[in-house]
């Protein structure tokens, strides 16, 4: 693959998850019954940082949970055809039954994980409403879902791949695209 750009990067990151948080606040009118819960890999540090932001903006330390959503993908036997799924571990502490979940990811582009964390929240009990925040929107939707806060949108082809690198799991931030 080849880079053609990086499209954020860590100064640009941070503006745009302090503005998610702004964002969070505002469409719930606070932090009463809010959990964010961050989708395995990348969803989980950026889920931590939207926590701290909002604990900086209103002094309460929200929920946090980590969601692995391996099993619930429809395309699981796709992906392990020849060997078993590395399943992760489900962390949601609080119980979810009447809250609002935030999920939060990286990028949203088929909408097929974020289908995935709605069956496996579900399973986990029953919120009052699920909201979700990613970092970037990349389009190409194949399932009816969009995001409630996102921090950049970034029209893509089918041939460009959306990289997003973290300092958490990457050692440096930033979102670069590249061309397959």
């Amino acid at each position: 693959m080849n880079k053609k750009a990086t499209l954020l990067d860590d100064s640009a990151i941070r503006r745009s998850m302090t503005r998610i948080a702004h964002e969070i606040l505002e469409k719930n009118k606070g932090v009463e019954g809010l959990i964010l819960v961050g989708i395995k890999t990348r969803g989980i540090p950026l889920a931590e940082r939207l926590r701290e932001k909002i604990s900086q903006i209103e002094g309460v330390d929200i929920p946090i949970g980590e969601l692995d959503i391996t099993l619930y993908r429809d395309d699981l036997s796709i992906q392990h055809e020849h060997n078993e799924p590395e399943l992760k571990e489900t962390k949601i502490l609080e119980d979810i039954t009447g809250k609002t979940i935030v999920l939060v990811d990286d990028v949203l582009f088929t909408g097929r994980t974020v289908r995935a964390a709605m069956d496996a929240i579900v399973d986990q009990g029953r919120p009052a409403q699920i909201q979700l925040a990613v970092l970037v929107d990349r389009g190409h939707r194949e399932l009816p879902i969009r995001a409630d806060f996102i921090g950049k949108n970034i029209p893509t082809s089918q041939e460009e791949v959306i990289v997003v690198e973290l300092d958490e799991t990457d050692r440096q931030d930033q979102v670069s695209i590249y061309e397959k």
